[in-house]
C-alpha cells in the first residue's frame, strides 16, 4: 500500500499548478490530504474520479476557506470516521480515518500557533488527540497517522534551530509532545530509514527560502509499532510544488 500525504494549502489552487497530474504520475493507492481550504461542493469530483481516485471523502472547517482534511482512495474503505468527536476539533475539520483491512489510515492536521491564543489551542489539541489515539489503538491497532503536524522533533528537521528555538513549531513544549506521541508507540517512518539532516516538508515563500532549501520538517507519517516489520519505504517528495509543503510517501504491506 502506497499511501502520500500533502498539506495543499488550497486543493483549488494546487488543482490549477498540475496537481492531477502529479498525482497520476506517483500513483498511490491512498491520498490523505490537508488544508484543502474547500467544501466538498466547490470542487469537481469528477477531476478526482477521472484519475483513478473513485472514492474521494471531504471533511471542511466551518469556516469557509479554512484547515480542512480529505481523503483520496482507488478503492473503497470498509469504514470512514469523520471526525474524532472532540467538537472543537472537529469544527475545523482537521481529522478523517479510513480502514482498508486491517490498517487505518488518518489523515490529520494539527493547528499551528500562531498567536498566544492559537498556541493554547493546539496544546489542548495535542493533549486529547493523545488520548484519542491512545483509545483509538485498543481497536485499530494498525493505525497510520499521516499529515502536517506543524511540529519538528528535532534539531535535524529544521533550517536554524537556534534562531527559532522560541518560535511556535519548535518550541520545548512542542517537541516534548512530538516525542512522547512516537514514545506511546509510533514510528516517525522517515527517520526509520533516513537519519540525514536537510529533509524539509514546509518553505517560507519568503526570502527564497525552498530553493536555499531553509525549511522546516512539518509532515510525518506516524505508524504504529505493530506495523514495523511492514514498513517499506518512507520518502519526501520534495520534488513536488504546488503548495509551500511537499508530500511524503510511506509504503507498508497490505
Amino acid at each position: 500500500m502506497r499511501i502520500v500525504s500533502y498539506n495543499v494549502n488550497g486543493i483549488r489552487a494546487a488543482l490549477k499548478k498540475g496537481f492531477i497530474e502529479w498525482l497520476q504520475a506517483v500513483n498511490p493507492d491512498v491520498v490523505c490530504l490537508q488544508e484543502i481550504k474547500a467544501m466538498k461542493e466547490q470542487l469537481d469530483l469528477n477531476v478526482f474520479e477521472e484519475a483513478g481516485y473513485g472514492h474521494n471523502y471531504w471533511f471542511s472547517a466551518q469556516k469557509k476557506g479554512y484547515s480542512g482534511v480529505a481523503i483520496l482512495s482507488k478503492t473503497k474503505p470498509d469504514h470512514l470516521e469523520v471526525g474524532t468527536g472532540i467538537d472543537y476539533m472537529d469544527f475545523e475539520g482537521r481529522n478523517l480515518r479510513a480502514d482498508f483491512g486491517d490498517i487505518s489510515v488518518m489523515s490529520m492536521y494539527l493547528p499551528s500557533g500562531t498567536n498566544l491564543a492559537r498556541l493554547e489551542h493546539k496544546l489542548t489539541y495535542m493533549a486529547d488527540f493523545q488520548k484519542y489515539a491512545d483509545e483509538l489503538r485498543k481497536t485499530h491497532p494498525n493505525l497510520i497517522v499521516l499529515g502536517d503536524y506543524n511540529i519538528c522533533h528535532e534539531a535535524i528537521d529544521i533550517h536554524d534551530p537556534v534562531r527559532n528555538k522560541n518560535v511556535s513549531g519548535f518550541l520545548p513544549v512542542e517537541r516534548e509532545w512530538i516525542g512522547n506521541f512516537i514514545d506511546s508507540g509510533f514510528i516517525d517512518s522517515f527517520r526509520h530509514f533516513n537519519k540525514e539532516p536537510h529533509n524539509y516538508t514546509w518553505w517560507s515563500y519568503r526570502a527564497n527560502a525552498r530553493n536555499n532549501n531553509k525549511g522546516w520538517r512539518l509532515d510525518y507519517a506516524m505508524v504504529n509499532d505493530s506495523l514495523k516489520d511492514r514498513l517499506k519505504r518512507s520518502v519526501i517528495l520534495s520534488e513536488a510544488k504546488h503548495s509551500d509543503h511537499c508530500p511524503i510517501l510511506v509504503e507498508v504491506d497490505s
